[in-house]
């Protein structure tokens, strides 16, 4: 969705006990890892909706049950068949791509990851991994964008220049002349957008108050940056739904931080030279 403005185009391993705060070598910061709940070792089995009672869910197994299918509350129960681990005890993290910590990003305060081949976010903080989910991205003939971006106005409701009719609501925008963003709208289970990404209602509003806006000099000027994004990969639109891999091999998704460490390496730079100047401003502005 666009925005008429005259502004320019912008690890595996378990803690038992509370979170857990660790100071970076070599800085001043800290950094809170989160507690997480390992799974016994599980499978996948693909069964039919109506063998799997949704409304008798906690609200966790829920979560992992919408994440492992990319859906939404509304769409799993209009769907036929669905993915479900045979335990669901653990935390979702378990259940989604992203490793729990990335090395090369320690200073980094904040960032924003989407993942197009696996259709999930994920947002670290100080290199660990602080929350995950599904998203669902640009259709074929509306690719959403790859690359590197930096958050920059937001709105918690906006409505759509492409069609007025779609309302959406905790719009977060990476991309103002192409009108690209994160926001709530429904999750079918596929990339389905207009290049969006689209987001549950609880995770569009984690993103929301997660990520910083930018600071504009003038309507023609960025003086601050936002928090930055990363969009990466391809989504084969001809393939089966690539979490399908997950009946044969539970870690058929998984994106290694070596892996992350690679697509990264070109943007490393930018992030921390932006980083240094909206900590400057935040100093000075205090």
């Amino acid at each position: 969705m666009k925005r008429i403005t005259g502004f320019i185009l912008l690890s595996t391993f378990i803690l038992t006990s509370c979170n857990k705060e660790e100071t970076i070598p070599n800085a001043t910061l800290k950094r809170t890892i989160p507690e997480r709940k390992k799974p016994k070792s599980f499978t996948y089995s693909y069964l039919d909706i109506k063998k799997v009672n949704i409304d008798s869910l906690k609200q966790e197994e829920l979560d992992i049950i919408l994440g492992v299918n990319r859906m939404d509350e509304t769409n799993i129960k209009k769907t036929d068949s669905i993915l479900v681990p045979t335990d669901l005890s653990g935390d979702i993290t378990y259940y989604l791509p992203f490793p729990f910590e990335i090395k090369a990003l320690d200073s980094v305060k904040k960032i924003i990851f989407f993942s197009y081949p696996s259709e999930t976010f994920a947002t670290y903080e100080y290199g660990i991994l602080t929350h995950e989910g599904p998203t669902n991205m640009g259709k074929e003939i509306a690719l959403t964008p790859t690359g590197l971006f930096f958050t920059n106005w937001k709105a918690k409701e906006t409505i759509s220049t492409v069609n007025d009719e779609w309302h959406l609501k905790w719009n977060f925008n990476i991309a103002n002349g192409l009108g690209v963003g994160f926001h709530q709208y429904e999750l079918p289970g596929y990339p389905a957008s207009h290049s969006c990404m689209r987001l549950r209602e609880k995770d569009a509003k984690m993103l929301y108050n997660f990520a910083e806006q930018w600071v504009l000099e003038n309507e023609d000027s960025v003086k601050v940056k936002g928090t930055p994004v990363i969009i990466f990969g391809k989504y084969d639109f001809k393939a089966p739904k690539p979490w399908l891999a997950l009946k044969t091999d539970p870690n058929a998704l998984k994106t290694t931080e070596d892996e992350l460490n690679r697509i990264i390496k070109p943007h490393i730079k930018t992030i921390k030279k932006e980083e240094k100047i909206r900590d400057a401003y935040t100093t000075n502005k205090n």
